[in-house]
């Protein structure tokens, strides 16, 4: 089972950022601390947790690194005995607010792999999305995470924006590369609705050629791709279990939990939130939801699905896609070799 804690506040809100995060809300973080609590507290009960049941934990946001280490200890504490002994734990941060006291004393709580949101080393376009580091505090925080003791350690790039070439993408590998990571992610940009970029929908280009050649350049280097946007030689056990279809627990504002056939959902404003951290709304999947998510879910990833899955009319549709080489078949399971292709793929099966 994974578990993911949602920190929704930041540093500066980005062009294309849609998550639940705010700038102005920071007055609110004690609150919203001990508010987690509460929910994990009611979850304990609802959700049936048992000692050592989270393989992984995963903080995002917003900025986790807005947040002190030491805010973080009733929720640690608390969560701690549900925590398998080798659990991975993750937290997203940014290189402006990633201090070396801040990376310290989150190795001192246990985190033991950090995913820094970086996005670009060219200064250019860092300011065009609204970043608010420069490169060099990039190089630095990411430098001094592998100082302090970290070995796992991620970071993002954004790809597909107006500014991007081979040459700036390039240099932008160059930097990545040089620098202490075992793992990469690559994200294409998105325009998502209530972001700067939604009036200005030219900033994203459709360059499939670029998008195939940026990601052959990740392999090239040495990071097999397992899944669309990601790259490592050991992927992150929370993101594999996304693809795998594991239940998991949502914990802090807009969180989304998943248990068997139902998704939980809690308040998405925080001070709502913080008024009533118990409150879930609940959605009910049906058998078919369910299985279009685990195909599409396989399709992406290295994980593919079980072909058992299908109907007869979609194991024919399958049969032709593997006669065709877009499919292949490996011990009963369905996988892709073209993630970019996945959605296509998906909807000549189950449609």
């Amino acid at each position: 089972m994974l578990l993911y804690l949602h920190i929704p506040f930041c540093d500066s809100k980005c062009h294309y950022c849609a998550f639940n995060s705010y700038t102005h809300l920071h007055a609110l973080i004690h609150d919203y601390m001990k508010a987690i609590c509460r929910q994990f507290e009611r979850e304990i009960e609802r959700f049936e947790l048992r000692e050592g049941i989270f393989e992984t934990l995963f903080i995002g946001g917003g900025t986790p690194s807005c947040v002190a280490p030491s805010l973080y200890d009733d929720f640690f504490a608390q969560i701690k005995p549900f925590l398998s002994k080798d659990a991975e734990i993750t937290t997203e941060a940014n290189p402006n607010s990633a201090s070396p006291k801040w990376l310290e004393g989150m190795r001192e709580r246990g985190v033991n792999r950090i995913s820094f949101g970086v996005q670009s080393f060219d200064e250019k376009k860092l300011r065009f999305l609204n970043r608010a580091h420069t490169p060099l505090q990039a190089e630095e925080a990411l430098k001094n995470a592998s100082k302090i003791g970290f070995e796992n350690l991620s970071l993002d790039l954004i790809y597909g924006t107006l500014e991007d070439s081979r040459s700036l993408l390039k240099h932008d590998l160059d930097q990545a590369f040089e620098l202490p990571i075992s793992h990469l992610s690559a994200y294409h940009l998105t325009i998502e609705e209530n972001t700067p970029f939604y009036t200005t929908p030219q900033v994203r280009t459709e360059d499939d050629d670029l998008a195939y050649w940026f990601v052959d350049q990740i392999i090239q280097r040495g990071l097999p791709q397992y899944e669309i946007s990601n790259f490592s030689h050991t992927p992150s056990l929370h993101n594999m279990g996304y693809w795998k279809y594991k239940n998991y627990l949502g914990i802090g504002t807009g969180s989304v939990g998943f248990l068997k056939d139902r998704r939980f959902y809690t308040h998405h404003d925080p001070a709502t939130y913080i008024s009533n951290p118990i409150f879930r709304k609940e959605e009910l999947l049906t058998t078919q939801h369910i299985k279009e998510e685990k195909i599409l879910l396989g399709l992406r990833s290295l994980v593919g699905f079980d072909f058992s899955l299908l109907n007869t009319q979609e194991k024919e549709r399958v049969q032709t896609l593997i006669d065709t080489k877009k499919l292949y078949i490996l011990n009963g399971r369905i996988h892709n070799p073209n993630f970019f292709l996945a959605d296509e793929i998906a909807l000549y099966i189950i449609l």
